[in-house]
């Protein structure tokens, strides 16, 4: 793995479970991750693979951002190891830093909307699931009557979908606001370049001027001002038309004369070779 060491500790039996399966599925996760840094955002991860009873993969778990817990069901079939979401979605967590308790939304959030973005940027999910997937997901992380803003409403969905939709809003922006010369990547390149990881501990405060530095707006700033403490709802039908999206069915539609179809495009536009 370029750049990195993966250390991976298996307990328990793999009953019907290959060892080759569970290889490709840890390789594809940690490929997605390093594909989007450059390299992978760690320099040794424990990876603790605990073998059980089932067919799930389940219970993953980033601690200090240098190691994972994992549960995976010995009857697990191939193909929810080729779909598998939860693996990538923790090795996002080893390259972002840690934050108090308030702004947890920031790294869950953070992990659920690049997750997909970086899997189908490899080729490990196709272009239309992942804007499905977006269109229906997205609405989940919207505030509720009742809601006190991002930092004052820890429910699932403000805190996982809430936050996805928080980073997802900010790289439209960004690319919208720079002509796509700029985008989340350049902000999330950054953070992790400048020492934040999972293994420290960052002020909100620093992690929105490190992203905001590196792509020359201030769309993290703003963003924040907008969605931190207050129940702001974007308008999420109007963004997908002007992104040119739309689910008929069971068809992924796209508009290609949108006025944000460059922005779309970019979004999972796969990795050169």
């Amino acid at each position: 793995m370029s750049g990195g060491v993966i250390d991976i500790q298996f307990k328990g039996e793999f009953g019907r479970v290959a060892p080759k399966v569970i290889d490709r599925w840890i390789h594809t996760a940690a490929s997605a991750a390093q594909r989007y840094f450059g390299h992978y955002p760690v320099k040794r991860l424990e990876l603790h693979v605990r073998l059980k009873e089932g067919g799930k993969i389940e219970d993953g778990v980033t601690f200090e951002g240098r190691r994972i817990e994992i549960s995976v069901g010995t009857d697990t079939p191939s193909a929810i190891f080729d779909a598998d979401w939860t693996l990538t979605h923790e090795m996002f967590h080893l390259a972002f830093p840690d934050l108090d308790e308030k702004h947890v939304w920031m790294n869950e959030g953070l992990s659920t909307y690049l997750e997909p973005i970086a899997r189908v940027r490899i080729g490990n999910m196709s272009v239309e699931q992942f804007w499905r997937e977006t269109v229906e997901g997205m609405p989940d992380g919207l505030p509720e009557p009742g809601d006190r803003g991002l930092d004052r409403t820890h429910t699932w969905g403000r805190t996982y979908w809430g936050g996805a939709l928080f980073w997802f809003i900010a790289d439209v922006r960004i690319r919208e606001q720079t002509a796509g010369h700029k985008s989340l990547d350049d902000s999330i390149h950054a953070i992790l370049a400048g020492g934040g990881d999972g293994s420290v501990t960052w002020s909100i405060a620093k992690v929105i001027e490190v992203g905001d530095r590196a792509t020359g707006t201030k769309v993290l700033a703003t963003l924040y001002d907008e969605m931190g403490q207050k129940a702001s709802a974007p308008d999420l039908k109007d963004l997908w038309k002007r992104l040119g999206v739309a689910i008929q069915g069971d068809r992924v539609v796209f508009d290609d004369g949108a006025p944000l179809v460059e922005v779309r495009m970019g979004l999972t536009q796969k990795y050169k070779d």
